[in-house]
């Protein structure tokens, strides 16, 4: 257990340092939320120090030799409905980063927690699918530029929705694997208060749902085609005694 929780968390500091999408990417800032239908959400900010200080108007250490002071981390992202659970760190182009990680009672109150304010969330059922919208505002506090920074720097939001996808506003090639997306911006752009917005339709039934669902067809299946050819063996032994008598 020890061993498997360790690679997952080496699994998630590894994607953030490699950018996520891909070994060359310098993503400086992500947010990634894995959502469930009643509102309730996972989520994983990846975020040097430095876009942190800049984006969100924090003030902590930037300097590379510094450990990462991970209870002022967990209290600035811990709120009512925002519950850290872990938060890990790392180093990558000479500058700390921190990987945290959030369980949210409710998604539509995430703005209510410091560190998202310049978000709007909204998510709701309308008709026959429910309909997720994220409005990004301007950065909190002085946005301003690390000397560190080369311009390549980009920011992620991903999505992880729990069903179906029937609509979105991103890139088509930001949709990954079903029902994963991406929504991408420069880091100039983001320090520079770009609005971002994020909309996605998706299905009213879970994919894990429907999945359970095919498995006990599949099990129910099988276990008739096993007792007929079982009942078809013990007729065919039948028989045979019969003729043989």
């Amino acid at each position: 257990m020890r061993v498997r929780r360790a690679c997952a968390i080496a699994l998630v500091i590894w994607s953030a340092a490699c950018g996520g999408g891909g070994i060359f990417r310098q993503y400086e800032y992500e947010e990634e939320v894995y959502l469930s239908l009643d509102g309730s959400a996972t989520m994983y900010v990846n975020s040097s120090i430095a876009a942190l200080n800049a984006l969100r108007g924090t003030s902590f250490d930037m300097s590379p030799t510094t450990p990462v002071d991970r209870e002022r981390v967990r209290a600035y992202f811990s709120g009512p409905d925002a519950h850290v659970t872990w938060v890990r760190s790392s180093r990558r182009n000479g500058r700390r980063f921190v990987h945290v990680r959030l369980e949210v009672d409710d998604i539509r109150r995430l703005a209510e927690v410091m560190p998202f304010a310049w978000s709007s969330y909204q998510f709701e059922r309308s008709g026959e699918a429910f309909v997720y919208r994220q409005a990004i505002g301007p950065p909190g506090g002085k946005a301003t530029a690390f000397p560190g920074w080369t311009g390549k720097e980009l920011v992620a939001f991903r999505l992880h929705l729990p069903s179906k996808i029937e609509e979105h506003n991103t890139l088509p090639d930001n949709h990954k694997r079903g029902n994963i997306l991406v929504w991408e911006q420069s880091l100039s752009d983001r320090l520079r208060g770009v609005p971002v917005t994020l909309e996605a339709k998706m299905q009213t039934q879970s994919i894990l749902y429907r999945t359970l669902w095919l498995f006990a067809a599949t099990f129910l299946a099988v276990a008739v085609a096993f007792g007929f050819l079982v009942w078809w063996i013990l007729r065919r032994g039948a028989t045979a005694s019969t003729t043989s008598v």
